[in-house]
């Protein structure tokens, strides 16, 4: 089959064909993967034009106008004289660019939707969104239930469209504790590793304030917090300052993106605090290198952990609900744990397995 991916995003700040791999190499694996059976062809707009092979991916790096995003007609026609068996379109958020582009391509061409942490829209648009659901064949969300979501408010007609497949994987593997302790100079027993922004929605004060409690019955313990914002960084301080516990927690700030390899081996737990993810980068990124996870109760955790099997789910925002389940890990077979989430993200999360579930999807349209 020829798959066509296309996104109706522009990204300037992308000068060079190699620096959007460079950004995107979570997500391209899943198209390396499909093109080993599939001709993939992937169409992107950047400040850059021209055409390469990439890992088995025919990248089209196009520019039919900026300003044209809400017609793009141009684009649209473009992906037409591919003569594509399967369109992806990543995103929810182009509902009318959608609309045109089924109007153009051959009646058995199938249009796949990736669901990328879109939320449904509201008034007019989700009127449009309703219409472009009606030229679509699939839609592809990291949980059942986030697309259940909507459904429920009537921007998606047919839960029957609706499939459980991951939007990213990871690049990372497990390597030996030791030599990624060298690397990181982490230590400490157990380890907990932290990452992400500091933002109310990553809730790293929640995450602190339960961890402090738990580091003064168990001193030996530390969180080393990766983070590339610091929203609530001062704050964070603060809380620090006042505890007795306060050198349990490293502040370590932002590493370069490489290196995370050596922490993600080095910690023996990964740990978030999110209320809200389209999916989860870094913890699909930690399981892959064998961290057991613990992380909130939301919809698209409860799948990347497999409900839970692989690790410790907790309420988002509860800290006593999140101080229980660090009391937990002292009673844990963690080695065993491990092993859970290293087979499951080998299963489910890897680039070869979500290139199977969209293959398998894509053979049932046609």
């Amino acid at each position: 089959m020829r798959y066509v991916s296309i996104s109706y995003n522009y990204s300037p700040d992308f000068t060079s064909a190699e620096s959007w791999f460079k950004r995107t190499e979570g997500y391209w694996g899943i198209l390396e993967s499909l093109s080993r059976e599939n001709e993939v062809i992937n169409i992107k707009q950047i400040d850059y034009e021209g055409n390469c092979h990439f890992h088995g991916i025919d990248y089209r790096f196009v520019d039919f106008g900026k300003r044209k995003t809400f017609f793009p007609l141009g684009l649209n026609n473009y992906v037409k004289k591919l003569k594509p068996d399967i369109v992806i379109v990543q995103g929810l958020h182009h509902p009318l660019q959608l609309i045109q582009l089924r109007l153009l391509l051959n009646k058995s061409a199938r249009i796949i939707v990736h669901h990328h942490a879109e939320v449904p829209f509201k008034g007019l648009k989700k009127y449009i969104q309703q219409l472009a659901d009606k030229c679509t064949d699939a839609f592809l969300f990291a949980s059942m239930q986030m697309g259940i979501d909507w459904v429920n408010k009537r921007n998606i007609a047919d839960a029957k469209k609706i499939h459980e497949v991951m939007e990213v994987s990871s690049i990372f593997y497990p390597i030996k504790k030791a030599a990624a302790k060298l690397k990181t100079g982490a230590s400490g027993s157990p380890i907990f590793l932290w990452v992400g922004r500091l933002n109310e929605n990553k809730d790293p004060l929640n995450v602190v304030s339960a961890f402090l409690k738990y580091a003064a019955i168990n001193t030996n313990a530390r969180l080393y917090m990766v983070y590339h914002t610091d929203e609530l960084l001062g704050e964070v301080k603060k809380m620090l300052d006042k505890s007795p516990a306060k050198n349990n927690v490293i502040l370590t700030g932002k590493v370069p993106r490489a290196d995370m390899l050596y922490w993600f081996s080095s910690a023996d737990f990964f740990i978030s605090g999110s209320h809200y993810e389209g999916s989860g980068t870094a913890l699909c990124e930690a399981m892959s290198c064998g961290c057991v996870p613990i992380v909130t109760d939301i919809d698209s955790f409860r799948m990347i952990t497999d409900n839970g099997n692989c690790g410790l789910l907790y309420e988002a925002g509860n800290e006593e609900a999140l101080l229980s389940v660090l009391i937990d890990t002292k009673k844990m077979d963690t080695a065993t744990k491990q092993n859970a989430a290293l087979a499951y993200f080998k299963s489910n999360l890897s680039f070869d397995a979500i290139a199977g579930k969209i293959q398998a999807i894509a053979l049932a349209l046609k």
